[in-house]
């Protein structure tokens, strides 16, 4: 009907435009045509949600400069995320990168940072029920790692904003905020805290610095761990199950297990852990309690409440 309706050119009682012959012959060509046509529409719509993963998605990506200090720098990571159609934006003195994430209409979010940059923006991911890109961008990048990314190429884990390879994984909460790895108590914490304050000295000079100035505290902090006291040198919360040896963290096997682990060092020079496995932790000080979360400094009250959020981040990967 509509072939015949576009060919129809007749004016009232006046003659065809087209011989019948060739009209004829148009309006089987063009009946052809539009058969096609609404096949397929009809595939695209009945495989638009099998298909969807495949459409590029529009990005947001955030860049912390002050993360590393390798190649390539900030500037050339946004341009690269430019060229791939993904919106790039460097974040300046004083601007919050939650407050951006919340404001963007892209559909997904993207992080380029160290550890400590990631869970901001990985919370809003979560509030809005968007996807999250992790870019390694920081010195350890730990996360990057346990998500099977290449951890010296932060050019490559772009791709995952046009992949479609969407994963489920935990995170964790400590008074609310979004942790992707651990939270410190203890020694660790201090020592973070120590290397954050000579931060203006050479990275390598500041661990040391403050390795040292740890060790002169033989004592440990009092804590109490779901009301039990510890005497502990180091209690470490963990987003799942780390492969941990007293100075280093392993990697992770998994992370939608659905499980705090709670890992605990006695002693002065710690050689074993105690784990202890749930999905909520109260962990309580004698004042406010001085932490790491995923390797950066804060304080917190005097309680402090943590819990395990199984699968609830949308992330994707290359």
């Amino acid at each position: 009907m509509l072939a015949e309706e576009l060919l129809d050119l007749r004016n009232a009682g006046a003659r065809p435009v087209l011989d019948p012959r060739v009209r004829k012959v148009v309006l089987d060509v063009m009946k052809a045509s539009i058969v096609h046509t609404v096949m397929i529409d009809h595939e695209t719509l009945g495989s638009m949600g099998q298909a969807a993963h495949l459409q590029r998605p529009h990005g947001l990506l955030l860049i912390n400069p002050r993360s590393g200090s390798g190649r390539p720098d900030a500037d050339e990571l946004a341009r690269e995320a430019d060229a791939r159609g993904v919106e790039a934006h460097i974040l300046r003195q004083g601007e919050d990168a939650g407050e951006l994430a919340r404001a963007t209409e892209a559909v997904a979010l993207g992080m380029a940072g160290g550890d400590g940059s990631l869970g901001l923006v990985a919370g809003v991911a979560i509030e809005r029920d968007l996807p999250f890109v992790c870019v390694p961008f920081g010195t350890r990048n730990h996360f990057a790692r346990d998500i099977g990314l290449d951890r010296n190429d932060p050019l490559a884990a772009l791709a995952a904003f046009e992949s479609g390879r969407e994963l489920r994984i935990d995170v964790g909460r400590v008074d609310g905020r979004v942790f992707l790895n651990n939270v410190s108590f203890g020694i660790y914490a201090r020592l973070v805290r120590r290397r954050e304050a000579h931060r203006q000295r050479r990275d390598a000079f500041a661990r040391v610095r403050a390795l040292w100035l740890t060790a002169q505290h033989r004592h440990p902090e009092p804590l109490t761990l779901n009301g039990e006291r510890l005497d502990a040198r180091i209690v470490l919360i963990a987003n799942n199950s780390y492969e941990l040896d007293v100075f280093d963290l392993g990697a992770r096997e998994q992370l939608d297990g659905g499980a705090l682990h709670a890992y605990i060092a006695h002693g002065w020079l710690p050689r074993t852990w105690d784990d202890r496995r749930g999905t909520t932790f109260t962990v309580e000080g004698v004042g406010n309690l001085r932490a790491a979360v995923d390797g950066e400094p804060v304080e917190l009250g005097r309680r402090s409440e943590l819990r395990i959020e199984p699968r609830a981040l949308r992330i994707l990967v290359p």
